[in-house]
Parts: C-alpha cells; sequence; structure tokens
C-alpha cells in the first residue's frame, strides 16, 4: 500500500476524523458482540473501512500481501457486524462482530489464548482505588 490516498466511497465526515498511521491504516479490533471476547485485531484503510460499514462483512487489509481480504472468504470463518465505533481518539476501530468459527489465522478462537502473560494476577491497586 502506498501513502498515495487510495479511491474510497467512505464518508467524507468519517473520512476527515479518522487518524491514520503513515500507511493509512487504523488498527481495527474485532470483539465478539455478546460475551466481549477480544478476538482479533487486523488493519483497515479507508475503503476496508467503508467495506465493513456497507457490506456487514468485516474487510481488511493485508499488510503482508498488500490486498484486501474479507474474513470467511477463504476460511469459513465469518465475522458478521453487528457494530463499529471509533474510539476517543479517532486511531482505533472497535468492530463488535457475530464470529462463525475460528478468529485467528492459527484455527484457535482467538488470536490471545495461546501467548497469555499475565492471568487473574492482583493489580496491586486498593479495592478503594479501582
Amino acid at each position: 500500500m502506498t501513502s498515495t490516498p487510495q479511491p474510497t466511497s467512505l464518508d467524507p465526515e468519517i473520512a476527515a476524523r479518522l487518524k491514520r498511521s503513515a500507511d493509512g491504516l487504523v488498527p481495527a479490533i474485532a470483539q465478539q458482540y455478546d460475551t466481549g471476547e477480544v478476538l482479533m485485531l487486523g488493519w483497515m484503510d479507508d475503503e476496508a473501512l467503508h467495506r465493513t460499514l456497507t457490506t456487514g462483512r468485516c474487510t481488511y487489509w493485508s499488510r503482508s500481501r498488500q490486498e484486501y481480504w474479507v474474513k470467511g472468504d477463504t476460511s469459513g470463518h465469518f465475522q458478521w457486524v453487528k457494530s463499529v465505533a471509533l474510539d476517543c481518539d479517532a486511531d482505533t476501530v472497535l468492530v463488535k462482530v457475530d464470529q462463525v468459527g475460528a478468529a485467528c489465522h492459527t484455527g484457535a478462537r482467538t488470536c490471545f489464548d495461546a501467548d497469555v502473560l499475565l492471568k487473574d494476577a492482583d493489580s496491586g491497586v486498593p479495592a478503594s482505588d479501582q
């Protein structure tokens, strides 16, 4: 992907709000809509976000393949879009989805199960300060 703006149909008001990386991308977090389970992180440019907003299926930009991919087209593990939101800085997209099958390319339900660095630890913060 080049830094040259690509033609897109994304609503100009949304496009104007987005804070993109130097390569024109924003991180997109996919979360299971009913359980809150964090499934994966992908990347979207304006066109991928437009497609996600208008088709009801998650579309990402593959940085390695330099092409768009729709989750489930090759794997059968679909992400049906329930809602899409920007974070407070407009530099990250949260897509709440109904995940069918594995979200991770390894075949795991999520991309965050295999390498847990800390689990159920005491935060060290007194309950009165939480």
